[in-house]
């Protein structure tokens, strides 16, 4: 994973040191292109000038082989402290409510 991120930041330099790559599957995507409203909304709230950006990369799918184009939908965020609270907040599996028991 560190070699995907390493190659987000050379492809574009200005998003800064505190990078996300995000799955194409996370909650906080509506597209690759485009947050979820909640998601931006988390953003405009908690990580003023945090922004959703598309990067093309070349990576390889293992390693060994060639490196393949891809395109990566990337969070950039001010902070690390941004970086870990939006990864938190985004990346982890939502928290069941403590109120519910589970079924028998």
């Amino acid at each position: 994973m560190i070699d995907v991120i390493e190659a987000v930041k050379k492809a574009d330099p200005s998003l800064g040191p505190y990078v996300l790559v995000l799955r194409g599957d996370a909650r906080a995507l509506a597209a690759p292109d485009r947050l979820t409203p909640e998601a931006q909304a988390w953003i405009d709230a908690n990580a003023p000038g945090g922004r959703l950006v598309q990067v093309d990369v070349l990576l390889s799918p293992y390693p060994g082989a060639a490196p393949a184009p891809r395109s990566l939908s990337v969070a950039a965020l001010a902070d690390s402290r941004q970086l870990a609270a939006f990864a938190t907040a985004w990346t982890a599996d939502p928290l069941e409510d403590e109120d519910e028991t589970p079924a028998a």
